[in-house]
């Protein structure tokens, strides 16, 4: 491999990057629109579907579109805005507070409050604060003072997890994946307002579940806990948003995410930029299938594979951290990554034919529908294409136009 100028510097890759973009904003920006308010799900042929709209996929949508709108992309502002409308007009909750999970086109569908998608909620709000939108410091508020008087626990230093519509509680469970999207919402709070209160937070979560709990298991990461964050080996829940045993997928964010906390805190923590490389190098030495290709979805805690169907999330997520690592400290091993993980997404993943990514491959990775239906949102593929193309200085929002 020649190795000595990285991907990201070359200018047919470059190009090759904003094609792929601009392929995704297409079509999510074409079809997705829903007139009655939020976003369509898009089938595999990339064409609008079902009526529910469920509060992390709208919140994303106003994330990537408002970085859209920080491209210069036209019409951009107009997704977000058609986002933030649905987020606030819709999918709040005007009698007890709080954002519900889903709804359709009579009310809500699942009234629960889930800590990971208030986490999106906060981070459009913060994109939205960087765009100057008019409805942002109402949402910004109003989504701080929820996450901050009914999920955060202090003793802790992290989130809870899940209230019904009430505030009852639904179950003692706590989990990583909500923390670790609300680390990244955190921080782009932080960048949006300066508040230091926010960078805190996220630099609480980084130290529980990474450098206490991901240091324990050598840094493969650990999703499932009780409500005094002991780690539940038995927990089997959702396949999709809560599988049994690890996810490789998630030790590769986290890798990018902490590396982007120890830029945000000033390079002042060494072991954020330590274990991001740790983490990085366990998730792809364990959950890298050397045969076939691709990232296994999750592993067991003896490291074996438990469900081999690839996901295009974990690629994607593989891709802008060893983009991100790499510039922060540049490595040959992470130069080499990127290049086999594109290598594989470019073959596989990118669908020719409809657009979009197909969203998990099966035996012969062949695309297949056991998880998700259709086309996903384009929230982790967009993000495989810009990260690479900019500075590692911050999120998105933060360095584009920078």
């Amino acid at each position: 491999m020649d190795a000595g100028t990285s991907w990201t510097t070359r200018p047919y890759h470059r190009s090759w990057l904003i094609n792929k973009a601009d392929a995704l904003f297409n079509l999510f920006q074409s079809s997705a629109l829903n007139p009655r308010g939020g976003f369509y799900d898009l089938d595999a042929a990339g064409r609008p579907f079902g009526t529910v709209r469920h509060i992390h996929a709208t919140a994303r949508m106003v994330h990537c579109f408002a970085i859209g709108a920080k491209l210069g992309r036209p019409g951009a502002e107009d997704v977000v805005d058609h986002g933030m409308r649905y987020l606030w007009e819709s999918l709040r909750d005007p009698v007890h507070g709080g954002y519900c999970w889903s709804r359709d086109d009579d009310g809500f569908v699942d009234d629960s409050k889930q800590a990971y998608g208030h986490a999106f909620v906060l981070l459009a709000a913060a994109d939205a604060t960087l765009l100057g939108h008019p409805m942002a410091e109402a949402l910004l508020t109003d989504i701080t003072d929820v996450l901050e008087t009914r999920f955060w626990e202090k003793a802790h230093g992290a989130s809870s997890e899940e209230y019904a519509r009430n505030w009852s509680t639904i179950s003692d469970y706590r989990g990583q994946n909500s923390n670790m999207h609300l680390t990244e919402a955190l921080m782009a709070a932080f960048e949006a307002t300066s508040d230091k209160a926010y960078l805190d937070k996220a630099k609480s979560i980084a130290h529980l579940i990474i450098s206490r709990h991901a240091a324990d298991l050598d840094y493969v990461v650990g999703e499932h806990f009780d409500s005094s964050w002991n780690l539940d080996r038995t927990y089997r829940g959702s396949d999709m948003f809560r599988p049994a045993g690890t996810t490789p997928g998630h030790a590769l964010e986290w890798s990018r995410l902490i590396a982007q906390l120890w830029v945000l805190d000033g390079y002042q923590e060494g072991r954020f930029i330590e274990a991001a490389g740790k983490l990085f190098r366990a998730a792809v030495t364990l959950g890298w299938d050397h045969t076939a290709g691709g990232f296994y979805y999750t592993l067991d805690f003896d490291n074996r594979p438990a469900i081999a169907h690839k996901l295009w999330w974990s690629a994607a997520e593989a891709i802008a951290a060893a983009a991100f690592l790499h510039a922060l400290k540049p490595d040959p091993f992470y130069e080499s990554w990127y290049r086999k993980v594109w290598n594989f997404t470019a073959t596989n993943f990118i669908d020719p034919s409809n657009g979009g990514w197909f969203p998990e491959l099966g035996d012969g990775l062949r695309p297949i529908d056991r998880f998700f239906t259709g086309k996903p949102d384009l929230y982790h593929a967009l993000q495989a294409c810009l990260i690479p193309l900019h500075p590692a200085k911050g999120s998105l929002m933060k360095v584009v136009g920078t």
